[in-house]
């Protein structure tokens, strides 16, 4: 027969003894402690990073036992420089990028995607004469950065008959579109189609777009998270992946909710072109940021020795993975 609890019944006591002693002991201990991950992004804030501030201000990040710090460089360039040298965690950077950075003998991994459709494009004016690819033969094309976008240029123009001694290629620095709107170039390659466009449109001088995946370019992930070889087997990296997903899947479900997120805190964001470029990039953001998709990977990378950017094909393993 059990026994009845009252207040003079010495088992009521003990209990009661026991919860007060366990309250007092979890009282007395420290919050659990956070594990700092540092996170260098690939340009200033913008809403390309809108599933990282959504995780850190809904406080996936703090759930997943991570304290992140989110750092926009002084030079886009630095961030994947300083993730192999050990001074950061993470970089987001660029699928293009990577196998020429590998090849060039940094120790940069793949290990997780925050947008996986391009986002450069070849603009012109909407009210531009050039209503095809084949109509920029002798037209000036503006470029922030040689390279992969002669490239991408390049193979565009293939598909219509042209070559880039077609072309006049100016750079314009990063001015792509005050230099199409100022008439000093009558096309730019490199744009995104998020803003750029949105900032042509903003201006009141809306722009047309030719995507380069749908004119023989291979499909490729725009926004990467990379880090040092050595540290794949840091847990971390899952935790902080697990919490990008839970905030890119609350962006997509709550897009107003998550731009007051992104916002919040950092009114020199809360902008017109952001806002309008926020929800452009929606569909962009990788719904499942762990994924690899090896068969793209593999063509790009083929795709970028055959136009002579890299030497050889690398297998995938040594710059990007899926983590177990």
């Amino acid at each position: 027969m059990t026994p009845q609890m009252t207040p003079k019944h010495p088992l009521t006591r003990l209990l009661r003894g026991a919860t007060v002693a366990a309250a007092l002991m979890l009282t007395a201990l420290p919050a659990a402690a956070q594990d700092k991950l540092t996170v260098l992004l690939d340009w200033f804030v913008n809403p390309d990073h809108g599933p990282l501030y959504v995780a850190l201000e809904k406080g996936f990040f703090r759930e997943a036992g991570l304290e992140v710090e989110l750092i926009a460089p002084a030079d886009p360039n630095d961030p994947p420089r300083l993730v192999a040298a050990g001074k950061g965690d993470i970089a987001v950077s660029y699928q293009p990028q990577l196998p020429l950075q590998v090849e060039a003998g940094l120790p940069l991994v793949r290990f997780g995607t925050l947008i996986d459709t391009p986002l450069t494009s070849l603009i012109v004016a909407a009210d531009s004469p050039v209503k095809s690819i084949a109509d920029l033969k002798g037209k000036k094309v503006g470029f922030s950065v040689g390279g992969f976008e002669d490239v991408i240029l390049g193979t565009m123009l293939s598909r219509h008959g042209l070559k880039l001694t077609d072309v006049e290629l100016v750079n314009v620095n990063f001015s792509l579109s005050p230099a199409l709107l100022s008439g000093q170039v009558d096309a730019t390659i490199g744009g995104y189609r998020n803003f750029e466009m949105n900032q042509m449109a903003q201006e009141k001088r809306p722009g047309r777009a030719f995507f380069p995946e749908e004119e023989g370019v291979p499909p490729y992930d725009e926004l990467i998270f990379v880090a040092s070889r050595d540290r794949l087997g840091d847990p971390k990296l899952g935790r902080f992946l697990d919490a990008v997903e839970r905030g890119t899947l609350y962006l997509v479900n709550h897009p107003d909710e998550a731009w007051q997120l992104f916002i919040k805190g950092r009114k020199d964001l809360d902008t017109p072109l952001n806002k309008a470029a926020w929800y452009d990039t929606l569909p962009r953001f990788a719904h499942a940021p762990a994924a690899l998709d090896s068969r793209r990977y593999d063509r790009f990378a083929a795709f970028l020795k055959q136009h002579g950017l890299i030497k050889s094909v690398l297998t995938l393993d040594r710059y990007a993975v899926e983590l177990k």
